[in-house]
């Protein structure tokens, strides 16, 4: 995992700005979404690539991608909610007093 962070550090920092930005343009939803079926699928695929990763199943170089596309997803994820939230304070305390 040091390894992951030391030699990947620009690509880690990639997917947080990416998510920061994602985040921030994406606060305003016009469409239908993802259907609850298809959440539970997208969250019991998620828990299986983690205890894949973490069980070390999946060895040698995939089990490296596996682990740094994990880790670069989990990074963006945190920044898409860190860019929304920060979007949605902006935002609201350039609202005027109504």
């Amino acid at each position: 995992m040091a390894y992951l962070t030391t030699f990947y550090w620009g690509w880690l920092l990639a997917s947080v700005l990416l998510g920061l930005a994602m985040g921030w343009i994406s606060v305003v939803q016009h469409g239908e979404g993802v259907s609850k079926s298809l959440k539970r699928w997208l969250a019991a695929l998620a828990a299986v690539l983690v205890a894949a990763a973490v069980s070390r199943v999946v060895p040698g170089r995939f089990g490296y991608w596996l682990d740094l596309g994990l880790i670069m997803f989990a990074l963006y994820l945190a920044g898409c909610a860190v860019g929304s939230w920060l979007r949605d304070w902006v935002v609201s305390r350039a609202a005027p007093a109504a």
